[in-house]
């Protein structure tokens, strides 16, 4: 799967909402408890700045633990097309191998960046219905390089495993659950911490963004190695102009979106 045959298809789709090592081990190894504390709750290091709390139930938490138990055999499947790429009988695996080697070989924000381009470029946009024939599947990484095609949680979820593979650290990871605040639609993102500041990796654009430069977005959750967790009345994220209009800081039920399909314009 050369990346360069899905760049026109990303550029036509950019538009579209798409989401080192873990080695053969469980990624549900790597998960701690959260920490129950008033300090986890008044100051936050997670994206944005925004303090945030565990979510135990909903439709979003079950998605990510579905993700999780397929990426069990995944990580297996990895494993063992690393120890013999000449027999390794999946073609998803290794161009996910590739992307990974190719982004060890740089370091710092280049690493970051080689990963974010290459993803971007390997997946071209596709909507659940249109694959899948229901709204709102999420894919491990080896599935959706397989079927070619994904929505912005698939691209997430692909540049969350590969950085992490790469070498990045699990507390330095994240995907980012953000409510656009002009189309109102869902869109999940991959983040990731250098040097302190949080940079978004965005399947609608190659540049990576900070998350102190994201305009008209509000965070609504976000999911890493303490498990799925929740913005505490999170605003709106300031528009271009840097203002907020008093409709935008408006918070809509985070319990309610917890448990909706997103709401995305494929």
């Amino acid at each position: 799967m050369g990346l360069s045959v899905f760049s026109r298809a990303w550029r036509a789709g950019i538009i579209a909402c798409g989401m080192a090592c873990f080695g053969p081990g469980d990624l549900r190894a790597e998960m701690q408890p959260l920490p129950n504390s008033a300090e986890s709750m008044t100051r936050s290091t997670e994206p944005f700045g925004l303090p945030v709390s565990a979510l135990t139930s909903g439709g979003l938490r079950d998605k990510w633990l579905g993700v999780q138990h397929r990426l069990d055999d995944e990580m297996v499947q990895l494993a063992l097309c690393e120890g013999d790429r000449d027999g390794c009988a999946s073609p998803a695996a290794l161009t996910f191998l590739d992307i990974v080697d190719a982004a060890r070989l740089r370091e710092g924000r280049a690493r970051l960046g080689e990963i974010n381009r290459a993803i971007n470029l390997a997946i071209r946009p596709a909507g659940d219905l249109a694959q899948h024939g229901q709204i709102d599947v999420w894919m491990p990484p080896l599935a959706t390089l397989a079927r070619g095609g994904g929505d912005c949680e698939d691209y997430a979820i692909a540049k969350f495993v590969a950085l992490r593979r790469a070498g990045l650290a699990p507390d330095d990871l994240r995907i980012v659950v953000l409510r656009d605040t002009i189309r109102g639609e869902d869109h999940a993102v991959a983040a990731a911490r250098l040097d302190g500041r949080w940079l978004m990796l965005d399947n609608r654009r190659m540049a990576m963004v900070a998350d102190a430069d994201v305009r008209n977005f509000r965070p609504t959750f976000v999911i890493g190695q303490h498990g799925v967790m929740r913005y505490a009345d999170a605003p709106a994220l300031a528009d271009a102009s840097g203002n907020n209009s008093v409709a935008s800081l408006v918070v809509t039920s985070l319990a309610d979106s917890a448990s909706r399909p997103f709401e995305r314009a494929d």
